[in-house]
């Protein structure tokens, strides 16, 4: 990590990304030996930037964090000073900064352009501005706003930023009555602008525009950089961090989501964490929070939509969330369940471990012990939650393993997906926005989900990718709440479903959106809802609910509301008793699940589910089991995956026999080397935080020291062949020396 180098006895400077399942080239080998963890010898693990993290901080020892890249927040004054503080430590930096808002008083009254640019701010329907904070607000853009933010970018480029990350172009759903927004409906529609909340039509077509100007403020800053990049003669990739399209629909926001990756977005940042995940749905008639479902959904959005073109996706963790007023044990249950549902898409191996570590190791939030009576105990960080942390970001850097070595070990049917559209996004708002919890969608994900289907959004607008929907087997499609974006999607779904594929179609015809004016219903085109163009296109009758054969495969329509579905008790039982006829229509078997459990190499993600299937048997793991969410890094022989339960465990069985050396650290382990006398590595972490290593040794050691000190008995012992030890971390860093 961070240009260091794993060594061992007889190999020089060799280089490895991950574990060595065998001696090999390009792994480090010793004479007997072999390295399981070059944690540290990450020259190649940095140039992938695998770990990243936000901060609008200097470099200090509280939140000096294991990772690849800093990625500095905002472009003031501050900026270059930041960016030399983490540069110096050793990590790339680049540079994060808000597009749809941020502390952008110069454009708004004027200081940058001479034109006063107020009426760019978001506005509702009551004028009240829509604001982040005071004068922060959330900006309505135009032409000029791109070319403000050309100028921050500018700056931090100047200052050395290795890439660039826009965040969260966002429109509110309850914007758009703000005079420069009126001025743009004119200039894009070529007629006077309509109230939004007027009709769907209008409503509809406002959320399009809203697309539309966050599109074209990012191609212009996507443009910039590519002229800067000339002139610099380097490379600089721009990534957007951004919610999930989900997310976005649910919480009634526009944003350009998967369009970005035709006018130059090299990738995303999935921005899935507590505070997204956490959002109530209905299943079965029961409203509440199921937070790793929502967030396995989020999360598979993100990957769907860069898997088509290749691009990067990270992962958000985040150990609290936006929300203050939680304990601590909410946030740590949270955010196991949402990095759980993260290791579970086995494609994805870079990861944002934490926004803003300054909050997480800094910051106080409620101890859990408050009452009526008594005012609620405001605390730091618990040692255990900040050991259990750093455990996992170590892990989170070894993620990277060949395709061969992931693999599902319990789950339901796989291949099945429920296609989403960006258009989900366009008709959240009034009138008929009348689905407060996003029932089109998850009225269809969520019964397979909940028994065990490793199911996945699939986005419409890659859909005809060549290859894009060869992975599924079964589709479940819906236009209640969402809109076909082409008559293109329609000749791609078509050609799957005559290859082989089977379409499930469940929707009543009834959405008041099917009547906006749009392809389907303008032109040559007269068709009342546009699955009646779909059913067109496959050769059916429009009417025919059941199944139809359509080539190799098959179409399956039902009549029915999916939003009303998650209402009904049975509603999840009919979903899947819709995949369960579809998934035979094409050969594939059907089995439900309790459990999601994924093999990553040596480590082992896995997640009870609730809600699931009655009176199954409780899955059980065996072996020598590292628990990496626990700050002792226990050995577990055996592991129960009941109910609600999530785990990322090491799988130590799964090293080689002649494996030694570090194979778990609560810290950031570097420069090691395996001798037959000793084991040596350099260790730094969060600045007075509890280490814990467990370190693969034969025999008992004769002595263990940290820097110059070396531990008493207390502090270290072995178990299993696994010796365990523990020290305090410091951001200087400490060799630490094993003598066998």
């Amino acid at each position: 990590m961070k240009g260091s180098e794993c060594r061992s006895v007889g190999v020089s400077g060799c280089r490895s990304g991950g574990r060595a399942r065998r001696p090999q080239p390009g792994f480090c080998v010793s004479l007997v030996m072999v390295c399981v963890m070059c944690v540290g010898a990450a020259e190649d693990r940095r140039a992938e930037e695998r770990l990243s993290f936000q901060t609008g901080a200097a470099w200090s020892g509280r939140i000096n964090v294991n990772a690849d890249v800093a990625m500095v927040y905002g472009v003031n004054k501050s900026l270059a000073e930041r960016i030399e503080s983490w540069r110096k430590r050793g990590y790339r930096v680049q540079v994060m900064t808000g597009v749809s808002w941020g502390e952008y008083q110069d454009y708004l009254y004027g200081r940058f352009d001479g034109k006063n640019h107020e009426d760019e701010a978001q506005t509702d329907k009551d004028g009240k501005k829509i604001s982040h904070g005071g004068d922060v607000y959330y900006m309505s853009p135009g032409e000029s706003y791109g070319r403000f933010l050309t100028v921050g970018v500018k700056r931090a480029l100047d200052a050395g930023a290795e890439a660039i990350h826009l965040e969260e172009p966002e429109f509110w759903v309850r914007g758009g009555y703000e005079p420069n927004f009126k001025k743009e409906w004119k200039a894009y529609y070529g007629d006077e602008w309509q109230a939004p909340h007027s009709s769907p039509d209008a409503q509809y077509r406002a959320s399009k525009l809203k697309y539309h100007l966050y599109r074209r403020a990012l191609s212009q800053v996507f443009s910039f950089v590519g002229e800067y990049e000339k002139v610099a003669g380097r490379r600089i990739p721009c990534y957007v961090p951004t919610h999930s399209l989900l997310n976005y629909a649910h919480w009634r926001i526009v944003s350009p989501e998967s369009s970005l990756l035709e006018v130059g977005c090299d990738g995303y940042i999935a921005q899935v964490w507590t505070g997204t995940a956490r959002t109530p749905n209905v299943y079965e008639g029961l409203q509440r929070e199921r937070t790793f479902e929502t967030a396995y959904l989020e999360y598979g959005a993100m990957q769907n939509l860069v898997r088509a073109s290749g691009r990067r996706v990270w992962y958000l963790n985040d150990p609290i969330e936006d929300d203050p007023n939680h304990s601590w044990s909410d946030y740590r249950f949270n955010w196991e369940s949402t990095l759980t549902a993260s290791l579970l898409q086995g494609e994805v191996c870079h990861y944002e471990i934490m926004p803003w570590p300054e909050r997480v190791f800094g910051g106080k939030y409620p101890a859990g012990d408050g009452s009526a009576t008594q005012p609620v105990r405001r605390v730091p960080i618990p040692g255990e939650y900040e050991t259990e942390l750093q455990a996992v970001i170590t892990a989170l850097g070894e993620m990277k393993q060949p395709a061969d070595a992931v693999r599902w070990e319990a789950c339901g049917t796989e291949g099945v997906g429920v296609l989403v559209s960006d258009t989900m996004m366009f008709q959240r708002g009034q009138p008929n926005g009348s689905d407060p919890h996003l029932g089109s969608f998850y009225g269809l994900a969520m019964p397979l989900l909940k028994h065990g289907l490793p199911v996945e959004p699939v986005q419409m607008e890659t859909a005809g990718k060549a290859g894009f929907l060869r992975r599924h087997k079964v589709l479940f499609l819906t236009y209640e709440g969402q809109k076909p974006p082409s008559a293109q999607c329609h000749e791609v779904l078509a050609a799957w479903v005559k290859d082989g594929g089977a379409l499930v179609v469940v929707d009543d015809d009834k959405d008041p959106y099917h009547r906006v004016r749009e392809w389907w219903n303008t032109g040559a085109m007269s068709y009342k809802t546009p699955r009646r163009h779909l059913f067109k296109v496959l050769g059916l009758d429009e009417n025919k609910v059941g199944v139809s054969r359509v080539g190799k495969g098959a179409v399956l329509y039902e009549a029915l509301s999916p939003a009303a579905l998650t209402y009904q008790r049975d509603g999840g039982e009919r979903v899947r008793g819709l995949a369960k006829r579809a998934a035979s229509e094409v050969g594939l078997a059907w089995r439900g699940s309790n459990t999601l459990i994924l093999r990553r190499g040596p480590y082992i993600v896995a997640a009870g589910l609730d809600e699931s299937i009655g009176g199954a048997a409780v899955p059980k793991l065996r072996g020598r089991l590292v628990n990496l969410f626990g700050a002792d890094l226990a050995v577990m022989r055996e592991v129960v995956v009941g109910p609600g339960s999530r785990f990322l465990l090491l799988d130590v069985d799964a090293l080689p026999k002649t494996a030694q050396g570090v194979v778990a650290a609560a810290c950031r382990v570097s420069d090691q080397s395996v001798a037959p006398e000793s084991i040596r590595f350099r260790a730094d972490g969060i600045e007075q935080s509890q280490a814990v290593v467990r370190v693969a040794v034969d025999t008992m050691p004769k002595s263990v020291t940290v820097g110059d000190v070396a531990l008493g008995r207390d502090a270290y012992e072995i178990e299993g062949g696994l010796l365990r030890i523990r020290f305090r971390n410091v951001a200087e860093g400490a060799v630490v020396e094993i003598r066998r």
